[in-house]
C-alpha cells in the first residue's frame, strides 16, 4: 500500500512538471542588453509566425533599423542582415518573407510601453508584416494630451478608462491602438530599449552603428517559472 501511494505521487509529480506553460516566451539579445518577452496567446496567428521564425533562426543577425526616442524600435528587417544591402547609409525596411498575417486587433491589447507588435504596409485590411516587428519604448501622456490626441489623430475613438491611466503612468504610443497588432509584452530588461532608441541615427532613423539582435525561445522549464513568477499560472 505504501508503495501505491509513493507511485501515485510520483506519477503527479512528473504530470505536474509535464504541463507545459501557459504562455512563450522569447530572449531578444543585443550589445545594448537583453530583454524577454511574453507572446499573447490572444493573438494565436502572430504568436506561432514569431515562435515559427525564431525556431528557424531568422532574426539571427537582423539589425533594429529604425529607432525613434519616446516612440518605438523597429527591427527583423532579413535585408538587414544582407552585406549587399546593409551598407552604411542604405535605407532599410522593405525586406519581407513573402507573406503577411492577418491583423488580430483585441480590446484589451493596446500601445502601452514594452509592447510588441507588428509592423505593416499601407494596406486597407491592416495585414501585419511577415517579420518585421516593434517594440514601443513610448511615452507618458497628460489628460490634456490624450483628449488632443482622441480629437486628432485618433479621430474620436474612445480610449479606456484603465488604458487611459497607463499611458498616463506607464506611457505608450495611443494613436497606434487598433491599427497595428500588438502580440506580445516585454516582461524584464526594458531598459534595453530605451539604451537602442537613444543611438545616434542618420536622416531614415537607422542607428550609424549597427544594432544585432539574436532572438531566441526559452525551454519550457523557463518560461513555467516566469508563468509562476508573474502570477499567471492559474
Amino acid at each position: 500500500m505504501k508503495n501505491l501511494i509513493t507511485a501515485i505521487l510520483l506519477l503527479i509529480t512528473l504530470t505536474s512538471f509535464a504541463k507545459p506553460p501557459k504562455n512563450q516566451y522569447v530572449r531578444v539579445s543585443t550589445a545594448y542588453g537583453n530583454c524577454i518577452i511574453r507572446l499573447y496567446n490572444e493573438t494565436p496567428k502572430h504568436r506561432d509566425n514569431f515562435i515559427k521564425l525564431t525556431k528557424k533562426g531568422f532574426y539571427n543577425g537582423t539589425l533594429f533599423h529604425r529607432v525613434i526616442q519616446n516612440f518605438m524600435i523597429q527591427g527583423g528587417d532579413p535585408d538587414s542582415r544582407d552585406t549587399s544591402k546593409n551598407k552604411p547609409g542604405a535605407e532599410l525596411g522593405n525586406g519581407d518573407v513573402g507573406y503577411t498575417v492577418p491583423a488580430e486587433f483585441r480590446d484589451s491589447l493596446f500601445h502601452k510601453r514594452g509592447v510588441l507588435a507588428a509592423a505593416r504596409d499601407d494596406n486597407p485590411t491592416k495585414a501585419s508584416s511577415g517579420c518585421q516587428f516593434y517594440i514601443v519604448e513610448g511615452k507618458r501622456f497628460t489628460d490634456e494630451d490624450l483628449d488632443k490626441l482622441i480629437k486628432g489623430r485618433m479621430k474620436d475613438r474612445v480610449i479606456p478608462q484603465s488604458q487611459r491611466e497607463i499611458y498616463k503612468t506607464v506611457g505608450g504610443v495611443p494613436h497606434l491602438d487598433q491599427a497595428y497588432t500588438v502580440y506580445g509584452e516585454v516582461v524584464t530588461g526594458i531598459d534595453m530599449v530605451d539604451r537602442i532608441a537613444a543611438v545616434k541615427k542618420d536622416k531614415n532613423d537607422r542607428p550609424l552603428e549597427n544594432v544585432p539582435m539574436t532572438v531566441s525561445l526559452l525551454k519550457k522549464r523557463e518560461c513555467r517559472q516566469l508563468d509562476k513568477l508573474l502570477g499567471l499560472t492559474k
